[in-house]
C-alpha cells in the first residue's frame, strides 16, 4: 500500500523562496558583469537547474510504502526502511524543522523506532488516520507473529 505526502501552502512557499534565493545568488554575477559570455551563462543556468531540480525532487516526490516486513519512506534519493518490529511509538507533530524528516507539510506524524540515528522520523501522509490504522495493523501482526514463535 502506498501513501503520498500531504503538501501544504506553507511548504510550497518555503521551497519557492528557497529556489528564488538560489536563483538570485546564482545569477547575481551576471548582473554585476558587463557582457557575460555565453559559456558562463550556460554554466550558471545549468547549476541553477540542477540544484532546483534536486530540491523539487526531494520536496515533492515523497511517498510512504508499506511492505510485508517494513515501512519504506522515500523522498527523492533519500529513503528509510523501518521494520515494523522496531516501531515503538507514533505521535502527531507540528515541529518540522528539527530532527530527521521526509515530509512536505507542517501537519505530520513522528514515528519513533529503535536503531534510529536521530531517534525518530517525521512524515506527513495525506490521510493520516488511514496511515496510522495501516501501521497499527502491520505492527500488531508482526508482534503477534513474534509472540507465537516464542
Amino acid at each position: 500500500m502506498v501513501f503520498r505526502a500531504k503538501i501544504d501552502t506553507f511548504f510550497v512557499r518555503f521551497i519557492s523562496i528557497t529556489i528564488i534565493i538560489i536563483g538570485i545568488v546564482t545569477f547575481l554575477p551576471l548582473l554585476l558583469e558587463d557582457g557575460a559570455k555565453f559559456f558562463v551563462i550556460m554554466i550558471l543556468l545549468s547549476i541553477f537547474l540542477l540544484i532546483s531540480s534536486f530540491i523539487l525532487w526531494c520536496a515533492f516526490a515523497v511517498k510512504y510504502v508499506f511492505y510485508q516486513d517494513y515501512l519504506l519512506v522515500k523522498g527523492g534519493p533519500f529513503s528509510s526502511r523501518i521494520p515494523y518490529v522496531n516501531i515503538t511509538k507514533v505521535s502527531f507533530t507540528k515541529d518540522i524543522f528539527t530532527g530527521y524528516r521526509i515530509l512536505s507539510s507542517r501537519d505530520g506524524i513522528e514515528i519513533f523506532y529503535t536503531n534510529a540515528i536521530l531517534g525518530s522520523l517525521k512524515i506527513s501522509p495525506k490521510d493520516k488516520r488511514s496511515f496510522i490504522n495501516e501501521l497499527e495493523k502491520r505492527c500488531s501482526i508482526t508482534k503477534n507473529q513474534d509472540e507465537d514463535s516464542l
